[in-house]
C-alpha cells in the first residue's frame, strides 16, 4: 500500500484535494439541464450517508490531503439537518463552499455568518423572471434576487453561476457581465455539459469562443484583461477594464480542463466518482458501514481515473447519447 497521503494521486500524477460533497439529491428547482422534466426516482433515505457518516467520510477525506470542501446537491439546503452537517464540518481543517440555488439562503446566512463561510455560490441562469421560470420550471426569480442582495452584504465577493443554453440565456451574456462593473461579483458561464435525461445537444452548446466574441464586440479587445487563474481552476478568469468584479467561462466540453484536475465527487448516497463525467463509480458508504477499510477502494478509484472526461475524449464519443444515459443525472452527482 503507497502511504495515505498518495492515495487521492492518480495515474496522470494529479493530486485531488478538493471534494464536492453532495448532501441530498432532492431540490426545490427543476432545472432542465440538470434534471429530467419527470424527475428523477428518489432513493430511500436509508440509501443516503446520514449527518454522522458525512462527518466521518469527510474526515478520512482531510486525512488523505483535501484541503476544500464544496457541499452540493440536488440543493444542499433542502436538507433539514444542514445546519448540523456545517458545524461539524467546519470543525475540519479546510476551507468550506456551498453551491446553492439561493432559494433558502436567508435561512442559514446567520449561521454561515457565524462559521465564517463565504465561499458562497449562487446558480442564476437568466436576469429575466419568465426566462428563469422557464429554465428552473419553478418560480423563485424574486426571492433568489433578494438572498443575492443579503449575500453581497456578508460575502467579500459573490459569485453567480449561469448555464448558458443556446436560443435562451446567450443573449444575456453582456447583461451578466455588466453587472459586474459597480459590484464585486464573479460571474462564471459554464456550458451545457452532457448527462442522462438532460437532452443534451451540442446546438444548444454556448462555446468559451463564442462568449469571448460577443465580449470583445461589445467592450473592445483592449478592454477585455485576462486575469491569472488559480492552481487547478475550472475557470479561465477575464474582467473589463476598470470594472470592479470579473468573470469566467467554465468550458468543460470545449476547452476542458482535465490536465490540472483535483476534485474527486461523492454522491448523496455514499458513492465516489473520479470524474463528473464518468459512468463509473465505487461505493464506499456500505463498506464503511461495516467497518471496514475503506482506502484501498479508494486508492483504486482514483488511479482509474480516465486522463480526459471520463474516457469521453473525442467528440464522437461526447456526443453519443447512450454513454451519457450510463452516467446519472447531474442532479444526482452534485455538479
Amino acid at each position: 500500500m503507497i502511504e495515505n497521503k498518495q492515495i487521492l494521486t492518480d495515474a496522470f500524477k494529479r493530486k485531488h484535494t478538493y471534494l464536492r460533497l453532495s448532501l441530498t439529491e432532492k431540490c426545490n428547482l427543476r432545472c432542465t439541464y440538470c434534471m429530467p422534466a419527470e424527475g428523477i426516482p428518489l432513493l430511500p433515505k436509508s440509501h443516503l450517508m446520514t449527518a454522522d457518516e458525512i462527518f466521518g467520510l469527510a474526515k478520512i477525506f482531510v486525512s488523505l490531503g483535501v484541503t476544500k470542501i464544496r457541499l452540493t446537491g440536488g440543493e444542499p439546503l433542502v436538507r433539514k439537518d444542514f445546519g448540523d452537517i456545517i458545524k461539524r464540518l467546519a470543525l475540519l481543517p479546510v476551507e468550506i463552499a456551498i453551491t446553492t440555488n439561493g432559494i433558502l439562503l436567508d435561512k442559514y446566512l446567520p449561521l454561515l455568518k457565524e462559521l465564517n463561510i463565504t465561499n458562497i455560490t449562487v446558480s442564476l441562469d437568466s436576469l429575466d423572471a419568465l426566462k428563469n421560470k422557464t429554465i428552473t420550471r419553478r418560480n423563485y426569480f424574486d426571492k433568489v434576487n433578494e438572498n443575492i442582495e443579503l449575500l453581497k452584504k456578508q460575502v467579500p465577493a459573490v459569485k453567480l453561476n449561469i448555464v448558458l443554453l443556446k436560443g435562451t440565456n446567450d443573449n444575456e451574456i453582456i447583461d451578466f457581465i455588466k453587472l459586474t462593473r459597480e459590484e464585486n461579483f464573479i460571474v462564471r458561464f459554464i456550458e451545457f455539459m452532457p448527462f442522462d435525461g438532460n437532452a443534451w445537444d451540442s446546438n444548444k452548446l454556448v462555446s468559451k469562443s463564442f462568449i469571448l466574441d460577443k465580449v470583445i464586440n461589445y467592450f473592445g479587445n483592449r478592454e477585455l484583461i485576462r486575469l491569472t487563474d488559480a492552481p487547478n481552476d475550472t475557470s479561465r478568469n477575464y474582467k473589463i477594464q476598470n470594472f470592479r468584479g470579473s468573470f469566467a467561462i467554465i468550458s468543460s466540453v470545449t476547452n476542458p480542463f482535465c490536465d490540472t484536475c483535483n476534485r474527486i465527487r461523492l454522491t448523496a448516497d455514499g458513492k465516489i466518482k473520479n470524474c463528473l463525467f464518468s459512468n463509473s463509480e465505487t461505493d464506499l458508504l456500505t463498506p464503511y458501514r461495516l467497518g471496514e477499510n475503506i482506502l484501498s477502494l479508494l486508492e483504486k478509484t482514483i488511479l482509474s481515473k480516465e486522463k480526459v472526461r471520463g474516457g469521453m475524449d473525442d467528440w464522437k464519443k461526447l456526443s453519443d447519447p447512450e454513454i451519457h444515459s450510463k452516467n446519472r443525472s447531474m442532479i444526482a452527482i452534485g455538479g
